[in-house]
């Protein structure tokens, strides 16, 4: 698919459906728990926003705080099979001005991205994460 009809095919709003870590081919529950919810919106004009929250109680991590909600936004654009995301606020500090390079995967309604956990965030592993096109009104 050409970049322009990517693009136009990315624009609109993606529920999340999936957020998996994948270390060396095993696939473990994501940081948002078993069923996480979340929203991310593609503009034509090139912004982004994603708002992700677990569902569940969930365990304390160490030092007794749960991952309960992450979020950004900013802007967008397209590298090839990739997407990147340029964040200008974000409910974490640390991403605050980065650039998040997804790679991306679009199979109808349902698009996948996934990139690897930066250095030094503990082992290496794959975050994918598999939205799919958010249809008019509640689930």
């Amino acid at each position: 698919m050409a970049t322009d009809a990517l693009a136009a095919a990315l624009a609109g709003a993606w529920r999340l459906d999936a957020y998996v870590d994948v270390t060396d081919g095993l696939v473990e529950e994501g940081p948002l728990g078993p069923t996480p919810a979340g929203l991310l919106i593609y503009t034509g004009c090139g912004r982004v926003s994603v708002s992700m929250m677990r569902t569940d109680p969930g365990p304390p991590a160490p030092g007794g705080q749960v991952v309960r909600f992450m979020g950004y936004a900013g802007t967008w654009w397209l590298v090839g099979r990739h997407v990147v995301h340029q964040v200008d606020v974000a409910s974490h500090d640390y991403l605050v001005g980065t650039r998040q390079v997804r790679d991306l995967a679009l199979d109808g309604d349902l698009l996948t991205l996934s990139g690897q956990t930066p250095p030094g965030a503990g082992p290496p592993r794959r975050r994918v994460l598999t939205w799919r096109r958010a249809t008019g009104g509640p689930r």
